[in-house]
């Protein structure tokens, strides 16, 4: 927790920085810092992190992993964070604001997509070292911005359907719950579950491609209560953010049927949910994949790395491994802190404890 509790007060200094911005002619160089990670270069920066919205746990989880990435170079001699608090028109100005101040290098969670696209690339041109990450902003690497870093969800999808196909091999009935409509996220996740399970015995029952839930429990139970209504039969559930399912899935119980199988991310609301759930529930097996907080570390990385002169990272995506598994145990049985808030991540690095911390 030192790092992050570092960078919090990096936050606190003023935004000035005289290393000009690379995202033109000064590429990374590869030679870091000695003592520091190989992508923390020579040239000292400031950074800005941004949100589109901050305002749960995850994303605050999300913010100090990305400010514990961020304290592991000294060249980052400034900090700083910004909330767009959902509002698309703050999130512009967040970053025209950063922008405008000097700041050398912006990591941004676009989560208004492509309507952020010409702040970004306005940002990009001015010479400011700009990494877009998680949602895709529409756009190319090079041309709008410095790189996208985006996460392998296409991978997720297909690491679900493994684990259907192994796990319901005659079929099944398939309910896929994602956020948004039309989210690219929802899209890749389904195109991935489709190239193990796309014949006719796996059928994805209630609306296509996906039911909308905004990834809000309320709104998720809602989405639920409705589909157990209108389904007789539900196989599995497929779910993008699993802890917003946990206040939906009584339903279940209460219409006398037993929670069905369940693929989604991790959380550790979900897990202690499953391990008081589960004998009672003989149908209730669990899958997750890793839910993603430290995708905003390779972003942190890559705009360090070029903004410093620091040596760029192999890749620009992220890959969530598969974390649990509740039938064969691998790579993990089913996880629980049940003394800790259940709104904290056990598959993110930063550990348990710390991130219990940040939501006191």
């Amino acid at each position: 927790m030192a790092a992050v509790v570092g960078v919090a007060a990096i936050a606190l200094t003023a935004c000035s920085s005289g290393a000009p911005s690379s995202n033109g002619g000064g590429t990374a160089t590869g030679a870091p810092v000695a003592g520091a990670p190989d992508w923390c270069g020579p040239n000292e920066i400031t950074l800005g992190l941004l949100d589109g919205f901050g305002g749960n746990s995850w994303r605050k989880i999300t913010t100090a992993a990305g400010a514990d990435e961020v304290a592991k170079c000294p060249s980052v001699t400034g900090y700083e964070y910004a909330d767009g608090q959902g509002d698309t028109q703050k999130s512009i100005a967040d970053i025209q604001g950063m922008v405008a101040k000097g700041v050398n290098a912006l990591v941004v969670f676009p989560d208004a997509g492509e309507a952020m696209l010409p702040a970004l690339r306005s940002a990009y041109q001015a010479g400011v070292v700009t990494v877009p990450y998680r949602v895709n902003p529409g756009g190319k690497d090079g041309v709008d911005y410095d790189a996208w870093i985006g996460a392998d969800f296409t991978t997720d999808g297909k690491n679900w359907g493994d684990w259907i196909k192994t796990n319901f091999p005659d079929g099944a009935n398939i309910l896929f719950l994602s956020g948004p409509k039309g989210n690219s996220q929802g899209e890749d996740e389904l195109t991935g579950m489709k190239t193990v399970i796309g014949d006719d015995k796996y059928k994805f029952i209630g609306e296509q491609p996906f039911e909308p839930t905004n990834w809000d429990p309320a709104l998720t139970q809602q989405v639920l209560t409705s589909a157990i209504a209108k389904n007789p039969q539900i196989d599995v559930i497929v779910s993008d953010f699993g802890p917003s399912l946990v206040g939906a899935l009584p339903e279940f119980t209460k219409s006398g049927r037993s929670i069905p199988a369940l693929v989604t991310s991790d959380g550790n609301v979900l897990g202690c949910f499953w391990k008081d759930n589960q004998a009672a529930n003989p149908d209730f097996k669990m899958m997750t994949v890793a839910t993603g907080n430290d995708n905003v570390r390779l972003a942190v990385q890559y705009a360090v790395a070029k903004a410093t002169g620091g040596k760029l990272p192999d890749t620009t995506t992220f890959d969530a491994p598969v974390f649990e598994d509740s039938v064969s145990g691998t790579p993990n049985p089913v996880q629980c802190e049940a003394d800790l808030p259940g709104d904290i991540f056990l598959s993110a690095e930063m550990s348990p404890e710390d991130q219990a911390a940040l939501l006191k």
